[in-house]
């Protein structure tokens, strides 16, 4: 054997040896439910980012760092018949593997994802199991208004046609049939950047909203930012949600928000990536709040590395309420830990199941809904774009 193919024996089996996660450390794949997918190997592994701020307790489950592209697996070694062709590469075969085993090695930070999870069938709530009337979902606009500081008022026409958006993504999805439950829509057009709360008492009445505030959503042009998601996503325990432990990242910012926050997990989401050639990768999708003081004047423009940030009392109203909680609390009732359901929770007999994204594409932005200001553009904190 020459010396140019031992020396790509050995590259290629160091690929093979390379490990591919790092210890117990915050931020790695949940385990044990299934089994990883391939992925393409030409998607980069960004570095952990500090922000990630996952609870380190035994009741809180490992997981996928957000808005991630998914690392590229170890390759394995070449049998005996593929180390006898390789005597016959060239030297630029070699630089190839020297450049794999490179990729492999950044490829350790991280495991591949999993697959994502299948839809579950959606408990019913309170309300669709005892029949109760729904005169106290509309009243939920009360308290939409008393504890959200971040609100936007929408017209009425636009109320309605974003009713009707949300309908026709329901029915795209199977599920035009849902109601007396309360639903999240967030639109990631750029000159929209909102989060909107809908109900409707039975299937065929039209959507009613109880609240909207601005949101920030992925910033494509960027390195490890996406561009969120469209679609239906079930809120289900398989993807558990945690709560963010608010320390600071190297740059002083904390990218899921104040101690205590929840982080909203909807699992691996196909992703568009926004750098490079584009294409898409699974990315972990999650809605959560942001750095209340740094990051939040900026809701209202794209900002995140693909997830939906919200407000920090709107994150506080949907997790007091339980407004997405109807599959944990049919597991809490059945005996199950939810560990991550507060004890002081008042959740409405109207939970609801799914987080809807859809893009108008509005060419101009509605007086309604406000992007940040000049000042705040020009005064945005170093590091921003660390987090998610």
């Amino acid at each position: 054997m020459s010396a140019a193919a031992g020396a790509l024996l050995s590259m290629a089996t160091a690929v093979h040896a390379q490990p591919q996660a790092a210890s117990g450390a915050s931020g790695t794949v949940g385990q044990g439910r299934v089994t990883a997918r391939p992925v393409a190997p030409a998607v980069p592994v960004p570095p952990m980012p500090q922000s990630a701020s996952i609870p380190h307790g035994a009741s809180a489950p490992e997981r996928g760092l957000p808005a991630m592209p998914v690392p590229m697996p170890a390759q394995p070694a070449p049998t005996a018949s593929a180390a006898s062709e390789a005597a016959a590469a060239s030297a630029a075969s070699a630089a190839s593997a020297a450049s794999a085993a490179s990729a492999a090695s950044a490829a350790s930070e991280a495991q591949a994802p999993e697959v994502p999870l299948p839809p579950e069938p959606p408990e019913p709530n309170l309300a669709q199991r005892t029949g109760i009337p729904p005169a106290g979902a509309y009243a939920m606009r009360q308290n939409f208004a008393k504890e959200v500081d971040r609100r936007l008022t929408v017209p009425v026409a636009d109320q309605q046609a974003y009713g009707r958006l949300l309908q026709h993504a329901l029915d795209d999805d199977g599920h035009g049939d849902l109601a007396n439950e309360f639903v999240v829509l967030v639109d990631r057009s750029a000159n929209v950047q909102a989060i909107f709360i809908y109900f409707r008492a039975k299937a065929g009445d039209a959507w009613s909203m109880i609240g909207a505030s601005p949101v920030s959503t992925g910033r494509p042009g960027t390195y490890d930012h996406f561009v969120t998601p469209l679609g239906v996503f079930q809120h289900v325990p398989g993807n558990m949600d945690f709560r963010a432990e608010g320390t600071l990242n190297e740059f002083k910012i904390r990218g899921y928000g104040a101690r205590d926050m929840r982080i909203y997990d909807f699992g691996w989401a196909e992703g568009e990536r926004g750098w490079g050639k584009g294409g898409k990768s699974p990315m972990r999708f999650q809605m959560h709040a942001t750095d209340p003081e740094k990051l939040e004047p900026l809701l209202g423009m794209r900002h995140s590395k693909g997830c939906v940030r919200i407000p920090s009392t709107l994150n506080t109203f949907i997790d007091h309420y339980g407004i997405l909680d109807a599959q944990y609390e049919a597991r809490a009732s059945e005996g199950e830990s939810m560990w991550v359901l507060k004890a002081t929770r008042k959740t409405t007999p109207w939970a609801g199941h799914y987080l809807v994204v859809v893009d108008t594409g509005r060419k101009t932005r509605p007086a309604w809904s406000p992007g940040p200001g000049k000042a705040v553009r020009e005064h945005i904190p170093a590091g921003a774009n660390t987090v998610d």
